[in-house]
């Protein structure tokens, strides 16, 4: 018996040891020869059709810019005169064919653009009825969905343009012990088409692809490993077992009540 328990012990151990080594990020990465020679890359995002924009103007004569802000409108109760206020915040909604409408200047194809595009299109309408015109464009829905063998799956709002798999991956609390390294799937909407791309946590070539940085609404699936398929394939044969012999334990106690029944009359 005591031989079963250290062997069981053993075992446990050597399974442990294994499935740590499995877990390991960047097993090929060569720190000395790649240190200080991988370019960082471009994580500027590109506005699409349904992002939310925060569009704020400002200018040396604040009265001057009031009109390029969207104002918004309260009442005190119905049928009373309207108040208004200028908010913190102008959120422009892109449309599906790319075009938000702003104040004065009108349409604006914005899709395509990044954020310091969008700001230098508009103070260059704007620059020859205010002086010295200062536009901040921000992205106010910009989130990524992490799903599948991770601690915390679901969705997060990101509140800057740079989010990598890697921080996506971080924000999500780590992949499980159970999640496949070698397996991560990226799903992304571009130009109305669906994108679909694998990666490989575990080499180097990951900080090279040109789909480390995440763009809106992407979704981030971690696939599950082989022994946790093969647990889940053993679970739902399980629950079918037990849901036949329930099944068949129920027929055959109504069978049994209607025979005792038949007996006594």
């Amino acid at each position: 018996m005591k031989i079963n328990v250290l062997s069981a012990i053993v075992l446990l151990l050597v399974v442990s040891s294994c499935s740590t080594s499995k877990t390991a990020y960047f097993e090929n990465l060569d720190i000395e020869e790649m240190s200080g020679k991988m370019d960082v890359g471009n994580y500027e995002l590109r506005i699409a059709p349904d992002d939310m924009l925060s569009i704020t103007v400002s200018s040396v004569v604040p009265d001057a810019a009031a009109p390029y802000n969207l104002p918004a409108v309260s009442y005190s109760e119905p049928g009373k005169q309207e108040l208004t206020i200028v908010p913190n915040l102008q959120v422009y909604t892109v449309d599906k064919n790319g075009y938000i409408y702003f104040p004065i200047v009108g349409r604006i194809r914005a899709e395509g653009m990044t954020r310091n595009e969008l700001s230098k299109f508009i103070e260059d309408k704007i620059r020859p009825e205010l002086k010295d015109p200062f536009v901040l464009v921000q992205f106010m829905n910009f989130k990524v969905v992490v799903l599948g063998e991770v601690k915390t799956p679901g969705q997060i709002s990101v509140q800057t343009e740079r989010m990598s798999i890697l921080d996506a991956i971080g924000a999500a609390g780590d992949l499980t012990i159970y999640g496949e390294r070698k397996n991560v799937l990226l799903m992304r909407e571009e130009n109305g088409k669906r994108i679909f791309h694998r990666f490989d946590l575990t080499d180097q070539s990951l900080f090279e692809s040109p789909y480390f940085y995440l763009r809106q609404n992407d979704v981030v699936y971690v696939m599950p490993n082989k022994a946790q398929r093969n647990n889940s394939n053993y679970n739902q044969l399980a629950q079918y077992r037990i849901s036949v012999v329930g099944t068949v334990v129920s027929a055959i106690s109504v069978l049994a009540s209607l025979a005792i029944a038949l007996f006594i009359k």
